[in-house]
């Protein structure tokens, strides 16, 4: 399979265009890639657009990829949107990666009753640049021609609200629903993951009372880390997706 790299912004690139890689995506390319010049890459612009093509100049300041093809993917629909709720160590980012390997669409922090970690202040842009760092580099690893986004942290009042536009899955390990018995009805699916300590019962009401539904995974409780990345690919198939 080819190399893989993302532009910084959107591209109009056509076939027999060049594209220029710079900065650190130039050199990660050449020193760490050892990226050679007459090797086939694949370069997209994490919004749909997926360009392949032969590297003609490869340095650790530019790279230089002549377009042999151009394809246009539409935008996933419905989507799958992890809510992750903060949680100490890196058992979030952890979640994250792995969500966005398995194919979601996007990423909302939640400041959970329950969360140990806080975003508070310029705490929280730093919180979500970083989450978005990691979600850039696990699409490019994965080979996907779109990006999630990672949007602001949400409060459990702006989550209950998406519920009126949304199917909203909470994840709860007393529910009775398995989310394996959930038959998408084509709105975008979002999937609730609770903090270590798990969601608060004033949580669970508010959101329940707002329209979303408990449901459950298995017969064991899955870590805060691993729970949004199992749904996902449960989603994943349920979708046609796999």
């Amino acid at each position: 399979m080819a190399l893989h790299f993302l532009v910084e912004s959107s591209t109009d690139a056509r076939v027999g265009d060049v594209v220029s890689l710079t900065g650190a995506e130039a050199k990660h390319a050449a020193v760490v890639r050892r990226l050679r010049v007459g090797e086939a890459v694949t370069v997209g612009d994490g919004a749909g657009v997926w360009l392949a093509g032969v590297a003609e100049e490869v340095s650790p300041s530019l790279v230089d990829v002549r377009i042999e093809e151009r394809i246009e993917h539409p935008a996933p629909s419905p989507r799958i949107v992890l809510v992750q709720a903060l949680a100490k160590g890196d058992r979030d980012e952890l979640a994250v990666q792995a969500a966005c390997e398995l194919g979601v669409d996007e990423v909302l922090p939640w400041q959970a009753g329950r969360s140990v970690s806080r975003w508070e202040g310029p705490k929280a842009a730093k919180g979500r640049e970083r989450w978005a760092t990691i979600v850039r580099e696990a699409a490019k690893q994965a080979h996907r021609a779109w990006v999630p986004e990672v949007a602001a942290p949400v409060t459990t009042k702006q989550l209950a609200a998406r519920a009126s536009t949304d199917r909203v899955l909470l994840l709860d390990p007393t529910a009775s629903v398995r989310l394996s018995a959930i038959q998408p009805d084509g709105r975008d699916l979002v999937l609730v993951v609770g903090p270590e300590g798990g969601i608060s019962d004033e949580e669970l009401a508010l959101l329940t009372d707002a329209g979303a539904e408990r449901v459950l995974l298995g017969d064991t409780v899955l870590r805060t880390s691993t729970a949004g990345p199992a749904a996902i690919a449960l989603l994943s198939v349920a979708l046609g997706r796999w």
